[in-house]
């Protein structure tokens, strides 16, 4: 792929605007071409209201990433996806595990690539604490993942709909942490769920895993969180204590921070994506959504005080 990838943008919100266009613009490789939204404008590239507007707008571009709702996303991939464009997924892939396993069947197929991208995966630390937890055993694992909903997803009616998430949508991040830096398969045991009263998705959570290993995980997401915001994963291991703080961009061992490199996780896997687009490659690990599945199918749901935005 010697010209690189002429790269189309579905969905200009805020997380479009936060970290894909200024990954984007410094990844070599990559060339912005359009924009498709229907409430916004990309500058200096072309603008459309939609998917298939763009395709047939821009027939030079041969990648696509969606950045809209994952209620939206399936037909939209299906259709990039059918037009032979690669296809870059913003999390989670998808509203359903099954969507995204059709996904990936229909890019096998057309011989394009689909990169599931779970960027807290990219968190500085998350790759040294993977390499350091591989050398010892797991004892336990607790996660807390808390913070204010109305501050990092405000007006956003869409997250507290059948599809949309609601706590899960920053918990998944914590599960993919999770499942990539544990060495054997993770399992979900039991979870409550605390459903606002006028939502569909949840606004708290608990769940109770366990590594293949059989050591426990406890793990607490909440979005009412207020004052300090709290994305920390703590492993207890033969070897001592690794906490990860701050989303995975921070890790101790025992009271003393380790060293990393620069926060890039948008860079990162826009470099990543450009590198299985020239092998025409998929990247797609369902494990973190096949636990909020297995959340939503098993767990126990309570019923909450009405949330207002």
């Amino acid at each position: 792929m010697s010209d690189g990838l002429k790269l189309g943008l579905v969905g200009l919100g805020k997380i479009a605007r936060d970290q894909h266009l200024p990954a984007i613009a410094k990844t070599d490789g990559i060339d912005l071409v359009a924009v498709a939204s229907r409430n916004a404008k990309g500058d200096g590239v072309a603008n459309y209201s939609d998917l298939a507007a763009m395709l047939a707008g821009s027939p030079e571009l041969n990648a696509i990433v969606l950045c809209q709702p994952p209620q939206a996303r399936f037909e939209a991939a299906v259709t990039a996806l059918s037009a032979g464009k690669h296809v870059f997924l913003e999390k989670p892939p998808g509203a359903t595990v099954s969507e995204v396993e059709a996904l990936i069947a229909l890019a096998r197929k057309q011989g394009v690539s689909l990169f599931a991208s779970w960027h807290s995966r990219y968190a500085a630390a998350v790759a040294a604490a993977r390499d350091w937890i591989a050398q010892t055993t797991i004892r336990s694992i607790a996660i807390s993942w808390k913070e204010d909903v109305r501050h990092w997803h405000p007006g956003q009616p869409w997250i507290w709909e059948a599809g949309g998430f609601g706590v899960f949508d920053p918990g998944i991040n914590a599960l993919s942490i999770l499942t990539e830096i544990v060495p054997d398969r993770v399992s979900l045991l039991s979870a409550t769920l605390e459903v606002p009263s006028n939502c569909q998705a949840p606004i708290g959570a608990t769940l109770t895993m366990r590594t293949g290993s059989g050591a426990a995980i406890d793990t607490v997401f909440d979005w009412r969180q207020t004052g300090p915001q709290s994305w920390d994963i703590i492993v207890e291991t033969e070897a001592g204590t690794l906490r990860l703080a701050e989303g995975g961009n921070r890790w101790f061992l025992g009271d003393a921070e380790q060293p990393v490199g620069a926060e890039e996780e948008y860079p990162a896997m826009y470099r990543r994506f450009v590198d299985i687009a020239g092998r025409n490659e998929i990247d797609v690990d369902l494990a973190p959504l096949q636990l909020v599945a297995d959340a939503f199918l098993c767990g126990r749901h309570i019923a909450t005080e009405a949330f207002h935005d």
